[in-house]
């Protein structure tokens, strides 16, 4: 069985991809490297550099490889560039998932699970969010990925394709080996951009806004470690083989940690003082994000193992402190069956 994962040189992707091999899976990467690293891809894995809007390139895919399923996190993914590039969103994410669609039909592949994002809710009404709460983006980014749902959804509805998508909240933590973990050109994430105070790459961490109604007037996010996620997609991918029904599941802890308590934690992990600085809140940041995922544990069985900060926190920091520079300071890339499209 042949598991094709799109975008297996990014974040979550590369450590889905390290999950499925765990699990004894035969694993087909496709990555354009645009913000994938190859020193991500796993040794095991056959890759394939290439892009999903190349029609050719992803038939070529298709035939070569018996595959049985698609993972699909191809996407561009900071919310701050969809706002100032939009189009660049609407070409990669949505064009790219057209034409991924359009092969999967003419060749019969009919399961995908999709990498969505609670970006898709917006200003939430209530919280924890459940996946019947209403859809109103509020960036781009989460614009394109709703589109990318409903996109699945109709050709769900026409041919014989079943799909998972998963809305997950904020991604965090890296593979415990530290062999591969976060890496964001420009980064954007609060866990990796405090750990670079710890790294000496920045002088402070900037809190936006400490007047919020929460315990202790900083934003409360809920974050889930990147281990748990990998191994929803796999539970989700084995659910569509066994004839599970179309579904969307919501993936985090249902634990909420505030800005402070996530830069408290890290002082203590990497014995670093970290000077933080209030400035002004930022436009449209909810007070509270936190995700009920009571749907995906009824259904798919999964349970997130790493939800304790401390660990999150920890696993990161190994990472970023043996690759202060991310995969940049790694030039040894592994061996890799590795094909390109020209």
């Amino acid at each position: 069985m042949a598991i094709l994962v799109l975008g297996g040189a990014g974040y979550i992707g590369s450590h889905t991809v390290y999950e499925l091999i765990d699990a004894s899976y035969d694993v087909v990467v496709v990555d354009n490297l645009e913000t994938g690293y190859l020193q991500a891809v796993h040794p095991k894995c056959r890759f394939y550099q290439g892009d999903i809007r190349n029609r050719d390139f992803i038939d070529s895919i298709f035939n070569a490889e018996a595959i049985d399923g698609v993972i699909h996190f191809a996407a561009n993914s900071l919310v701050g560039e969809s706002m100032s590039h939009p189009l660049k969103y609407y070409d990669n994410n949505l064009c790219g998932t057209k034409v991924l669609l359009e092969s999967m039909v003419a060749h019969n592949i009919n399961r995908i699970v999709f990498s969505s994002t609670a970006a898709i809710y917006g200003e939430p009404e209530q919280v924890p969010i459940v996946e019947s709460a209403p859809a109103h983006p509020t960036n781009c980014y989460g614009e394109t990925k709703l589109a990318m749902e409903r996109m699945i959804h109709w050709t769900s509805f026409a041919h014989d394709l079943k799909f998972v998508c998963l809305r997950y909240f904020n991604a965090c933590g890296a593979h415990f080996s530290g062999e591969i973990g976060e890496a964001h050109n420009p980064e954007s994430h609060l866990i990796p951009l405090i750990l670079q105070v710890s790294n000496g790459k920045r002088s402070e961490i900037s809190i936006f806004g400490n007047n919020y109604n929460t315990k202790d007037g900083t934003c409360i996010r809920d974050y889930v470690h990147v281990t748990d996620l990998a191994q929803a997609h796999i539970l989700a991918l084995d659910y569509l083989i066994k004839g599970g029904d179309n579904a969307i599941f919501n993936l985090g802890n249902g634990i909420g940690f505030s800005v402070n308590e996530v830069i408290e934690t890290a002082r203590r992990i990497t014995g670093h003082p970290i000077p933080a600085k209030v400035v002004p809140r930022r436009p449209g940041d909810p007070a509270k994000l936190v995700a009920s995922s009571q749907r995906a544990r009824d259904i798919l069985g999964w349970k997130p193992q790493f939800s304790d900060l401390e660990v999150i926190i920890s696993s990161a920091w190994k990472w970023h402190k043996s690759h202060p520079d991310g995969f940049q300071d790694n030039v040894n890339v592994v061996a890799l069956q590795n094909k390109s499209w020209e």
